[in-house]
């Protein structure tokens, strides 16, 4: 711009010298006197019409005030209902008496000795007659439980039958078995600690189950130890035999609640792992 024109140019000109000034903030700057100006012009004509509706309302009187009517209301009185009392209760009626036979107690004593109201009632009577202290009039008793049925007149009364079983005996076939102490899991571990395979039965590969039979008193002890099937060969019956022999004390068998002796059958496995 030149030198000339700078000291009457605008501010805003000499800012946006060399910039559009079409649009944006030039636009704005330049045009904000004439907006502030029509603003206020405008809310100053909006009052200016609220007013003057107000007052010309006002000269036409208003609008119409309504006045509220309240009425009142006069609740009737209600009327209290009289409570009749309950009705007493009924009268206590007391039951039938039943009638009543007297117990008297048996005793011998020669007839013309017994008085008249001593004597038993009949036994036709007392069917329908309770048994009491004192005789008694009154109304027979349909409830009296009929008594049990009598083995007619037999009086038997059986004895508990005698035990005749012969405890001493050896039993062969007994309510619980005898059994090594501690079960199954305590016999497998004593087999593998104790149990030897022959030497003869490996290098000829015999293996088989060998059956041992013996006897276990009331104490435990055992006896009478013999091999009744197995393998007869190879020494299997003989290492069988002499481990049962060294398992000491047994837990007897037991026949109608009672230790008893009796004979024992245990099996036992010899087998030769796969190489």
């Amino acid at each position: 711009m030149d030198v000339n024109k700078i000291l009457n140019a605008d501010i805003l000109d000499i800012i946006f010298e060399g910039r559009n000034k079409e649009y944006g903030a030039y636009d704005l700057r330049k045009t904000y006197n004439k907006r502030i100006i029509r603003a206020i012009a405008g809310t100053l004509i909006v009052i200016v019409l609220l007013f003057a509706g107000y007052l010309i309302s006002n000269l036409n009187g208003g609008p119409k005030k309504q006045a509220m009517v309240v009425e009142d209301v006069q609740l009737e009185d209600v009327k209290e209902e009289k409570k009749e009392p309950p009705p007493p209760p009924p009268p206590k009626v007391e039951p039938p008496k039943v009638e009543m036979a007297k117990f008297t107690p048996p005793k011998i004593v020669p007839d013309k000795e017994v008085k008249p109201e001593e004597k038993p009632p009949e036994q036709e009577k007392l069917e329908d007659t309770k048994i009491g202290t004192v005789n008694q009039e009154g109304v027979k008793d349909d409830g009296i439980a009929a008594p049990p049925v009598s083995d007619a007149g037999k009086g038997v009364v059986e004895a508990p039958k005698k035990d005749d079983e012969d405890y001493d005996k050896t039993f062969t076939k007994v309510e619980i078995e005898s059994e090594f102490p501690g079960g199954g899991a305590a016999w497998l571990r004593y087999l593998n600690k104790n149990l030897r395979y022959p030497d003869d039965a490996v290098n000829n590969e015999i293996q088989g189950t060998v059956v041992v039979q013996f006897i276990v008193d009331k104490e435990g002890n055992v006896s009478d130890v013999q091999a009744i099937s197995g393998p007869d060969n190879g020494g299997l019956r003989e290492e069988a035999v002499r481990v049962i022999k060294k398992s000491g004390k047994w837990t007897p068998a037991v026949q109608n609640g009672r230790q008893v002796k009796s004979y024992k059958k245990q099996p036992i496995v010899f087998k030769l792992e796969a190489q």
